[in-house]
């Protein structure tokens, strides 16, 4: 299995989550588009509306299965190495999951003021490739 990460390449805080995912998985599992790529968007018929929800996570083997936002992040948890153990446990607690996408809005909401913009955007180490091109 392969997933896109699609992340805002300008927002320090994204970026510096990419490149510890980037560390954690080496591109095994993981390959990443930053939001600013409007072509490569497009290639998975993802627009810029949709990219103010929050970071996506796409099913490169099957591009309609998404999640976005904390449901993203939730996801890549639970596909990293006993991360699994962690997203259950987080699930699991009352009202945990609640408030973990209510704090995930106001950071999305509010990245640059609270982490800071990029003056360029994060080329990623493991650029996505959709359909036969690399992106990035």
């Amino acid at each position: 299995m392969a997933y896109y990460v699609i992340y805002d390449g300008n927002c320090n805080l994204c970026v510096n989550l990419v490149k510890l995912l980037e560390t954690l998985d080496q591109g095994q599992l993981f390959t990443y588009l930053p939001m600013q790529d409007e072509a490569g968007l497009a290639q998975l018929g993802i627009t810029a509306a949709d990219c103010e929800l929050g970071m996506i996570l796409v099913d490169a083997v099957t591009p309609t299965r998404r999640w976005q936002g904390s449901a993203a992040a939730e996801e890549i948890g639970r596909l990293l190495p006993v991360g699994n153990l962690f997203v259950a446990a987080y699930r699991a607690l009352p009202g945990v999951k609640w408030s973990g996408d209510r704090l995930y809005e106001q950071v999305r909401d509010h990245r640059y003021t609270l982490f800071g913009k990029r003056d360029t955007t994060y080329q990623p180490q493991y650029p996505a490739c959709v359909s036969g091109g690399c992106q990035g």
